[in-house]
């Protein structure tokens, strides 16, 4: 862990934050909680005390200040390779120990807006995972806010994996999970995994089979390892959720929804978006416009008590399905 904190601080394209830039950092991480909870944009160099106490009041606990943060992570500036003398463009933390399978933990990934665009998120990402199987750990981890939509669906767009979503998205980069890709095909999205020679090999298959989810499984998925086999069918499914496709199969599938709230099956992911939306309304937080799932024409009898929550049943026939593509503070940038 402290061989790869060192390869980072001695690349070009990050700093370690200094001690007199404490609170400057602390401002930056700031400006990304206000943009990712409340969509508003804060020039975190133009914060004074006064402005900032004024957004971590309306924040709440999540602009909360967390003393002595400096003992539980590194934090560091990326920088800017067209600014004069290398001036910040945004931030990014990592923990100082491991998470899951011995992974590094990535925090405050934030860019300023004039900085998006260019591939600076790209490349902060790549330096950590660089660093981190440079030196024997599995690559990175980080968490998005579902209620932060840009976020999640760029996190999709670098390749990672869906590995958990008990408090918030979990998504991973390891050495052990191929590239994959999600098309569509026929209204339906196809996951496929880079194979070698064998190009990309389509594993499972998902949509709409009246007003539910049909998943369909290929050979290749029934031989596939350990790790691509337990995060192909969830990374498929936040696809799916953000395409606007149905996550349950059928009443039976729902009654067991809770089974899955770590992470598992599509329906585990349904029940933890109910729980997700339900804390961000409770927060005050806005949530990124969400694809319009609830089906106005399925009769309330077809519904098992509980009542299915909206992303559970799929979006009126005849919309159009697009490929779905923490914190990225949250920039769009590639």
């Amino acid at each position: 862990m402290e061989r790869a904190q060192e390869r980072l601080a001695g690349g070009r394209l990050l700093r370690a934050v200094g001690e007199g830039e404490v609170r400057r950092f602390a401002c930056w991480d700031l400006a990304s909680l206000a943009e990712g909870e409340l969509a508003e944009h804060v020039d975190p160099e133009a914060l004074d005390p006064s402005a900032e106490l004024q957004w971590r009041e309306r924040l709440g606990e999540g602009g909360r200040e967390w003393p002595g943060g400096e003992l539980y992570r590194r934090r560091y500036w990326v920088l800017d390779p067209q600014a004069p003398g290398g001036a910040p463009a945004g931030t990014v933390a990592v923990d100082n120990w491991t998470r899951g399978p011995g992974q590094l933990a990535v925090s405050s990934l934030y860019l300023r807006p004039s900085a998006r665009g260019r591939g600076l998120a790209a490349a902060a990402l790549d330096e950590v995972y660089r660093a981190a199987t440079t030196e024997g750990l599995p690559g990175y981890r980080l968490e998005a806010h579902w209620t932060w939509r840009h976020a999640v669906r760029y996190y999709l767009r670098r390749g990672l994996w869906v590995v958990s979503w008990k408090r918030a998205i979990g998504l991973s980069r390891m050495p052990q999970l191929p590239p994959y890709r999600v098309r569509e095909e026929g209204g339906r999205l196809v996951l496929a995994v880079a194979d070698g020679p064998h190009g990309w090999v389509p594993l499972l298959a998902a949509g709409r089979e009246g007003r539910w989810l049909r998943l369909d499984e290929t050979a290749a998925y029934r031989q596939a390892g350990g790790w691509v086999r337990g995060y192909a069918r969830p990374t498929l499914a936040l696809h799916l959720a953000l395409a606007g496709l149905p996550l349950v199969r059928g009443p039976q599938w729902w009654a067991e929804a809770e089974r899955w709230a770590d992470i598992g099956e599509p329906e585990g992911l349904a029940h933890q978006i109910e729980h997700f939306e339900r804390s961000a309304r409770g927060a005050g937080r806005r949530s990124a416009a969400a694809p319009a799932l609830q089906d106005p024409a399925l009769p309330a009898t077809a519904l098992p008590p509980p009542a299915l929550p909206a992303a559970a049943v799929p979006a009126p026939a005849g919309r159009r399905v697009g490929a779905a593509g923490g914190r990225l503070g949250d920039s769009e940038d590639g």
